[in-house]
Formats: C-alpha cells, sequence, structure tokens
C-alpha cells in the first residue's frame, strides 16, 4: 500500500511539472503568435498540449486521491484526517554478499525447518517399524481388596463410616505380578517389507529437502542478481532525468529564439515525462526487491540485522 502511495504522490507531482511547463510553453507561444512569429497551427498545437497536460493532471490528482484513502482506510483513521507523505526519492545503496544472502536463506527458511521435522519423524518411523519385528516384554502388576459389606443400611452415618472402615481393613487382600514376552517366529517378511516402506519415505524426504534448498539458493542468487542490477539502472536513469532536465531547458530557450516549432519542444517534453516515469519505475522495483530478499532472507540488509 505504501508503493501505491509513492506511485501516486510521485505522479501527481510529474503531472503537476508538465502541466506548468506545458503552461509556460503555451504563453510563449500566444506571445509569439500575437506577434506574428509562429504559425497559427504552432500555436493550436501548444493549446492542445496544455489541453492535455491539464487532463493528466486531473487523473493523476484522482489517482493520488484514491490511493491515500485506501491508505487511511488500512490504517484505521478518518477519510477526511490529513496525511503528509514524502515523495523524495532517498534511498540506501545496499550491496549485498551473494554468498551471505543464500546462507542466511538456507538456516531461515520455514521450507526447509518443516523438511527437517519430517525427516526427523520419518526417523522415528523406521525406528518403531524394526521394533515390531523384534522381541518384546511387558511387566503387569495390580493389587486390590476384594469383599462384600453387610452391614445395616439403617445405621447414622457415623456408625456406617466407621463400619466401612472396618469392612476394608477386614477384607482380604489379592494382588499378581504378571510378565509377557513376544517372540516373532514368522512373518512372512511383512515387518522387513513395512520397515523398508518407511526407509524409502525417509529417503524420499531427504531427497525432497536437497531439492528445496536448492531451489532457494537459485531463488537468492537470482534476486541478489537482479537487484544489484536494478540498483544499477536506477543510478543510471537519475542521471539521465538530470540530463532530460537540461536538454528541456535549452529546447525551450531554443522554441523561444524561434529556432525550433512546438512539434519539437513537444517531443522533449515528453522524453522529459517519460524519463522521470522509467525513474519512478526503476525506485519502486528497487524498493520491492529489497523488499523480497528480506523476507526470503528474514535479514534486513539495510539495518544489517536480523528480523525478528
Amino acid at each position: 500500500m505504501a508503493i501505491h502511495n509513492i506511485i501516486g504522490q510521485k505522479g501527481e507531482e510529474i503531472a503537476r511539472l508538465d502541466l506548468e511547463r506545458q503552461t509556460a510553453a503555451y504563453d510563449m507561444a500566444k506571445n509569439k503568435y500575437d506577434a506574428g512569429l509562429i504559425r497559427e497551427v504552432d500555436a493550436l498545437q501548444m493549446e492542445v498540449d496544455l489541453a492535455e497536460a491539464q487532463n493528466s493532471y486531473d487523473l493523476a490528482l484522482v489517482n493520488q486521491s484514491s490511493a491515500m484513502n485506501a491508505f487511511k482506510e488500512l490504517i484505521g483513521i478518518q477519510l477526511n484526517d490529513s496525511v503528509v507523505i514524502s515523495s523524495q526519492f532517498k534511498y540506501d545503496v545496499v550491496i549485498i554478499d551473494t554468498e551471505k544472502a543464500v546462507k542466511l536463506a538456507l538456516e531461515n527458511r520455514l521450507e526447509i525447518r518443516e523438511q527437517e521435522i519430517q525427516i526427523e519423524l520419518n526417523k522415528m518411523s523406521v525406528k518403531q517399524q524394526k521394533s515390531e519385528g523384534m522381541i518384546q516384554g511387558n511387566i503387569n502388576a495390580y493389587y486390590e481388596k476384594v469383599g462384600v459389606s453387610t452391614q445395616n443400611i439403617n445405621t447414622n452415618f457415623k456408625t456406617t463410616l466407621n463400619n466401612s472402615y472396618n469392612d476394608f481393613l477386614s477384607r482380604p487382600q489379592n494382588f499378581g505380578v504378571g510378565f509377557t514376552v513376544t517372540i516373532p517366529i514368522l512373518d512372512w517378511g511383512e515387518n522387513k517389507a513395512l520397515v523398508r516402506a518407511a526407509q524409502a519415505r525417509l529417503k524420499q524426504n531427504v531427497l525432497r529437502k536437497e531439492e528445496v534448498q536448492r531451489s532457494i539458493e537459485r531463488e537468492v542468487r537470482n534476486l541478489v542478481a537482479n537487484l544489484n542490477s536494478s540498483l544499477k539502472r536506477l543510478q543510471l536513469l537519475e542521471k539521465n532525468v538530470k540530463v532530460a532536465e537540461k536538454s528541456f531547458d535549452i529546447t525551450r530557450q531554443r522554441f523561444s529564439d524561434g529556432d525550433i516549432d512546438s512539434q519539437a519542444l513537444a517531443l522533449e517534453r515528453n522524453r522529459l515525462n517519460n524519463a522521470y516515469n522509467s525513474h519512478l519505475r526503476a525506485y519502486i522495483n528497487y524498493q520491492l526487491m529489497l523488499a523480497d530478499i528480506m523476507r526470503k532472507t528474514f535479514y534486513d540488509f539495510q539495518k544489517n540485522e536480523v528480523i525478528k
């Protein structure tokens, strides 16, 4: 949800800057047309571009409002409450060691813990099944007193209680100890087959654990590689935005001097907007990858601490 708010906030800012630039270009074109310096078609094109910029800005405001309301609903505040979100593209340059990330993932991922638990259960199952084919012995012991009370039921409570106690003491005792031994003589190979089946399940889970480990290692290695590539692209697009801004300022001055027409200025404006949007997508992609590798390793590489 925070990513949607960033997109909405930054999208509104990009659309607003584009509207301001296009408004200034339209005013410039109108003055040049009134002075007879440009053709009418160029002035009309500027008017169309201004209307398009205004429409894009209005849509950006709607998208920002929708994302903001969804965020307020998520955190449980009133929709008419004021929330201020920073749209500055601040980020930490995080260089992740691939081997460290793989090691952390293999130590912390729940999928591996689940497989290890299943392997231990399988080992216990094998031992239990083997014990079924071994000599077994059981010792049973019991102790009791038997007899029937013949006291009068019409006696009072105290007398009844005393008689019951005396009657219990006078009853004969009965006790015994038994020892049972079970010796498997012939099971037609049934228990051996069950043991082999349990061992096969154990081996199957051991192989499954190795498969899960390889899958996690491949996943983390690819993620780290993509993250490093995303960081380089983000840094490159930051420079591209600065170049596009300078290029637009030069083009706008050339339009003011009459060296180029409105179409060339519009193309440069579109190039600048594309640079802004590409930079926004690269920033969001980088942040998402950082969050993803945090989930996959249970480690915050920005703060260098384990997630608890």
